[in-house]
């Protein structure tokens, strides 16, 4: 778990303070929005857990996102809506996303840490961080709160267009979800442009 926080407690020890993490979820379905979350946690704080979030369950996911909320000292988490992701593109949407949930941090983070190696559109000082879901706890935390705030979305959308199945796929393109739009036609929070591969 400490070396969860070895990147940030260098940045720390430089004396840039307060860093958050920002992560996104929903950059690779067919349906729904892009969600991204920033978090700043107090230095130092041990979350059970929080090193493997791509390999926890949805309820260990659940019951992390509530531990996160409580100790973290500001937390943002923002839509970009399928429009915007048609509109511009979904690199873009998801940088909208990323300013929109930094700008509803209650503190002005000194440099965001970003996951992945893109931060070109990213309003604040920030750096990359590839991988850093699994590296840095700031990250890791925006992670969860990114997929837990966008799998609540999608199945709010699973009872409001039942026939796509979104409760289980969250919107991913799996061979189910496919199948759906074959026989039904996309829905109103289908992304069309990632349509045009299906054939």
């Amino acid at each position: 778990m400490t070396e969860l926080w070895s990147l940030e407690n260098e940045i720390y020890d430089s004396g840039l303070s307060p860093l958050c993490g920002v992560d996104e979820a929903g950059r690779g379905p067919l349906a729904g929005p892009v969600c991204a979350a920033a978090v700043i946690l107090p230095r130092g704080t041990v979350i059970e857990g929080l090193n493997d979030s791509k390999k926890l369950s949805e309820k260990r996911r659940e019951a992390l996102y509530d531990e996160i909320v409580g100790k973290a000292i500001a937390f943002g988490v923002a839509f970009a809506s399928v429009e915007e992701i048609e509109e511009k593109n979904i690199l873009e949407a998801t940088f909208l996303a990323m300013n929109r949930a930094i700008e509803k941090l209650s503190v002005v983070p000194a440099l965001a840490l970003i996951d992945g190696n893109r931060n070109k559109g990213i309003a604040l000082p920030s750096r990359c961080v590839i991988g850093g879901d699994g590296k840095c706890a700031d990250i890791a935390a925006a992670s969860i709160l990114a997929k837990v705030t966008r799998d609540r979305y999608m199945l709010e959308m699973a009872e409001k267009y039942p026939q796509y199945g979104f409760d289980r796929h969250k919107g991913y393109g799996t061979a189910a979800h496919y199948a759906a739009i074959r026989e039904y036609g996309p829905s109103p929070i289908h992304r069309m442009s990632f349509l045009r591969k299906m054939h």
